[in-house]
């Protein structure tokens, strides 16, 4: 009798991924699974047929030479069923997961006990300078390191592990409910299939032991406040061989007694003196790398923006660096002696003679306050 097409025999077209597949498959074993149908001839020959195509087309390689040659191309490349022998056990546990082998006829495998290490993390106090400029900061961080008394076995030197008596080693345990067998995790080994009976007392028989460990980190330019950084292979070790994890560093960056940062941009107040902001004049202002001269423009008003570009804050992710933009506060005049008043007294005077007023935002508050009265007069 010649054999289905492997597709068709899945229900899946030509063109159908792996997870397609793997649905399909699992669908059909789930339906015609010899323990789901006891004395039934032909179930049993659906799901060997299913099977079998399952073996074919989940395999790259097999799926690719059957694709261009069709049965004769992968002839004995299936192992076949035969009371599950061979790698069925394997393909069972890949389509059902963490159940177990289900329907495996009890062929259970020692789970791996390579456990990947925990991630850490750790908050990093930072300067506004620090986090525009850059800097290598040194830290001492507590991580678990392999015990160096048992080699991270976490049983006392000269001993090792032995295999667990409930499972025999084989980190499972075959659970029947009716008509349906499987496996689970067992208990007391967790999945490893070996107990410590001499546990190491360096470790307590964990096979890993606190440490603080000085890591220097490298604070990149233009880092913001909340950042994270990952360190790769930084955080605990992992168990049995497995690898560590990662360290995050959350960076958290102080506020600045002058300056003020939005994104690549700095801020800050510059006090301008009463005669400078009249007459304008050259004056310091502050920066993250010293002080610069600005000039400034005669008539400057209280709350102007100057714009230094590229004074700011470098980007982190490799754009253009930001600008430092100085507000001006015009401070008034404080100890005046009388003299100075007199003079004072003096300008206003000359001021207020030629009937013209010298207050731009006074001017324009007038003019607002005149249209807000004749709007309600109308």
């Amino acid at each position: 009798m010649a054999k289905r097409d492997y597709y068709e025999v899945l229900g899946v077209d030509h063109g159908a991924t792996e997870a397609e597949v793997k649905k399909a498959y699992r669908r059909l074993a789930m339906r015609f699974h010899p323990d789901r149908n006891p004395d039934d001839a032909n179930a049993e020959e659906k799901f060997k047929e299913a099977t079998e195509a399952y073996e074919i087309l989940a395999d790259q390689e097999k799926r690719e030479r059957y694709d261009r040659f069709g049965h004769a191309g992968v002839e004995g490349m299936a192992t076949g069923f035969d009371g599950f022998s061979g790698n069925f056990s394997d393909i069972f546990s890949d389509i059902f997961g963490d159940i177990g082998d289900i329907f495996s006829g009890g062929r259970g495998r020692s789970r791996s006990s390579v456990q990947r290490g925990g991630d850490l993390r750790y908050s990093l106090d930072i300067t506004l300078e620090q986090a525009v400029a850059g800097d290598s900061v040194e830290v001492q961080v507590p991580s678990l390191h392999a015990c160096d008394a048992c080699d991270g076995t976490g049983a006392t030197p000269g001993t090792k592990p032995v295999d667990c008596p409930s499972c025999g080693g084989s980190g499972q345990l075959r659970v029947s409910q009716g008509f349906m067998a499987f496996q689970q995790t067992c208990p007391r080994c967790r999945g490893v299939g070996k107990v410590i009976q001499d546990p190491c007392r360096a470790c307590g028989g964990g096979g890993r032991v606190e440490r603080r460990e000085t890591l220097s980190i490298k604070v990149p330019p233009g880092i913001d406040d909340g950042d994270r950084l990952r360190l790769t292979g930084k955080g605990d070790a992992g168990m049995n061989g497995g690898p560590p994890g990662d360290l995050y560093v959350q960076f958290t960056v102080a506020e600045h007694p002058i300056f003020h940062r939005d994104g690549s941009n700095l801020y800050c107040d510059v006090p301008l003196s009463f005669v400078d902001a009249v007459l304008g004049g050259e004056i310091d202002v502050p920066t993250l790398d010293g002080r610069v001269k600005l000039k400034v423009p005669h008539e400057t008003q209280t709350g102007k923006l100057f714009r230094l570009r590229g004074r700011g804050v470098p980007s982190a992710r490799g754009g253009p660096t930001g600008d430092l933009l100085c507000r001006m506060v015009i401070e008034t005049p404080v100890r005046l002696s009388e003299d100075q008043k007199e003079l004072l007294r003096e300008f206003k005077a000359t001021l207020e003679a030629n009937g013209t007023t010298h207050s731009p935002k006074e001017t324009s508050w007038f003019q607002s306050v005149k249209n807000f009265l004749d709007d309600l007069t109308r």
